[in-house]
């Protein structure tokens, strides 16, 4: 019998590890009610062994650098034989394709936002501001992921309010939680003697993983009577990788360091986890970070993007200014040295995850949103 469930085409840059991928994963595995297909403009990688829903196709389209028009008569014959009810872009290098979804007549044609270009941090650049009003009429909804972004999209792109919802990202709840079971075989602290500070992301520039690392290092000094105590832990690969890993052994400090590069058991790792750390120079609402909140960490995270929006001052974590190392290592400090305030500071972002950025509660917005196809 055929399946006469509407299809959902996502269609991305590339399908690998990374917050916006690991967003579509969790929307795929969680919307039955729909079939799903993933196009990425250059590749998908293994990460789509991520993907559970049974019988979810994956397209590569291998776009060379440069203008990707020259690929639109492809999309749109693949669109045709497809015939989603809805096609839904991400960010823009994946936005151009909203124009063979217009004229293949995708029945509701949707493009999320999930945080800055990297190579427009704060989204100041009026070329990228001009490409995305290019592309605008060809898009029925646009979601913002973050109230920073809903901010850009109807100021500088200056899209109408009410063609754009701010759909955060949300965590699973039952999945990510503070309940410590046995660690991995390979994790290398002891809980009870160690405390320990990490991180988890891509090693690359916009992540900024350098500045963590020197807030590490100058903890030695600014902490000696706990320094003995304090374990770092970095989760994930990149091109920064190495270099981080140098400059720790360069200070002498990597004995007291973990950076096994990409792991697919963060789940798993993360309630091992005191402090949390991201050290971001931009962010749309960082997946990494609500699942951390979640785990029972106490977060501490850089002034950007959307996480002010899951991170008040005091509150329920600590912020720190982009880029400063020096700041970063004094909230660190504060941290490790007053017990009840981290363990406050861990309570409150819990409550904050499982009260407002649950999973079940994005899946029915994008439920909500993917059901309104015409």
């Amino acid at each position: 019998m055929a399946d006469t469930r509407p299809l959902v085409v996502h269609l991305l840059h590339r399908f690998d590890t990374g917050g916006l991928e690991n967003g579509v994963v969790n929307l795929i595995n969680h919307l039955p009610q729909f079939r799903h297909a993933v196009v990425a403009v250059t590749e998908v990688t293994a990460f789509r062994e991520r993907v559970k829903a049974p019988g979810t196709q994956f397209f590569s389209l291998h776009k060379p650098p440069g203008q990707g028009a020259r690929l639109y008569p492809r999309v749109w014959r693949l669109l045709r034989e497809l015939r989603p009810a809805v096609l839904h872009t991400r960010n823009l290098g994946a936005m151009e394709f909203q124009i063979p979804g217009w004229a293949a007549r995708v029945p509701l044609r949707v493009h999320s936002e999930h945080g800055w270009d990297v190579d427009d941090l704060g989204g100041v650049s009026v070329k990228n501001q001009r490409l995305r009003r290019a592309y605008a009429p060809f898009v029925h909804r646009f979601v913002a992921l973050s109230q920073a972004i809903e901010t850009y999209l109807s100021g500088p792109v200056g899209l109408n309010a009410d063609r754009v919802q701010r759909i955060c990202n949300g965590v699973d709840t039952q999945r990510f939680s503070p309940a410590r079971g046995e660690p991995p075989a390979d994790w290398p602290f002891r809980r009870g003697e160690h405390l320990v500070v990490g991180a988890v992301g891509r090693m690359q520039a916009v992540k900024d993983p350098l500045n963590l690392v020197e807030a590490f290092v100058q903890l030695r000094e600014r902490c000696p009577a706990d320094w003995p105590r304090l374990r770092l832990a970095m989760l994930g690969g990149g091109p920064l990788l190495e270099a981080a890993r140098a400059r720790l052994q360069q200070a002498g400090v990597a004995d007291q360091t973990w950076l096994p590069g990409d792991r697919a058991d963060v789940a798993a790792l993360l309630p091992q986890v005191d402090l949390f750390v991201l050290p971001s120079q931009a962010e749309g609402i960082s997946n990494t970070l609500l699942e951390a909140m979640a785990c029972g960490c106490a977060p501490v995270a850089t002034q950007v993007g959307g996480n002010p929006e899951l991170v008040e001052q005091g509150a329920n974590g600590l912020l720190v200014p982009a880029g400063d190392s020096g700041a970063l290592a004094v909230a660190l400090a504060r941290l490790v040295a007053d017990e009840p305030l981290r363990e406050r500071l861990a309570a409150a972002s819990l409550a904050r995850v499982r009260a407002g950025f649950s999973l079940d509660g994005m899946v029915a917005a994008y439920a909500a949103l993917y059901a309104g196809a015409r």
